[in-house]
């Protein structure tokens, strides 16, 4: 039960680590004219959760909680770093770190942080969110399934809060959506879970383009 509660706390957008200044590229989908109602922002959230998410940052995310439950920390730092390498636009380089150090502060800052993971959170500088949330893991004991749920269904609801804000939708439309991709989570993980090291992608050149785009839109709500 206290593995629970923790696992709510992690994937609350309440957790101060600034999630919700984010859209990953969505904010300049709407100024291009390419998200206008409520059926075009599902698209688009549910193409980034099939082909950005499940192909690359969930089975990321599931091998960073493994191998942080296990001490297996030469492990974790090299899928550490393949995931920095991966973001692609200094926005979503930003993105990532500035949320995985809020993170790995509010750990120390709630004393959950052990010397293990102090040392990984020194080794791994700058700390990504997935290894930050791997560690988050570690410290509420939380087993690597039920935090790759937690994760995906936190960047989830920051990017249905985000096209609400920036197409505007009403929250009507909000839980619509949240209901209906929220229920392809369970699927993700588990493949994400079986996933060969080879099949695993980053390869996603309209959240590029999007993301690049928006690093110079001339008004704007979020930071990515």
């Amino acid at each position: 039960m206290r593995s629970l509660v923790h696992l709510l706390q992690i994937a609350s957008p309440a957790l101060p680590i600034g999630g919700y200044s984010y859209s990953q590229g969505l904010e300049w989908m709407v100024e291009a004219g390419g998200i206008r109602d409520a059926a075009a922002a599902q698209g688009w959230i549910a193409a980034m959760l099939d082909g950005v998410m499940a192909h690359g940052e969930a089975p990321v995310v599931v091998r960073l909680c493994t191998f942080a439950h296990a001490g297996d920390w030469d492990s974790f730092a090299r899928w550490h770093a393949w995931f920095r390498a991966s973001r692609e636009t200094s926005e979503l380089v930003a993105e990532t770190q500035q949320m995985g150090g809020a993170l790995a502060k509010l750990l120390v800052d709630l004393d959950l942080a052990d010397d293990a993971i102090r040392e990984a959170m020194r080794a791994n500088a700058p700390l990504t969110l997935p290894g930050a949330f791997a560690l988050a893991s570690r410290a509420m004991s939380i087993d690597a399934h039920d935090a790759a749920v937690a994760y995906l269904w936190s960047w989830l609801e920051n990017q249905v809060l985000a096209s609400l804000k920036a197409v505007p939708l009403g929250q009507v439309a909000g839980q619509k959506m949240l209901l209906a991709l929220g229920a392809t989570i369970p699927g993700i993980v588990e493949r994400a879970q079986a996933m060969d090291d080879d099949d695993i992608s980053s390869f996603a050149p309209g959240l590029a383009l999007a993301s690049a785009r928006h690093e110079t839109q001339y008004s704007r709500l979020f930071r990515s």
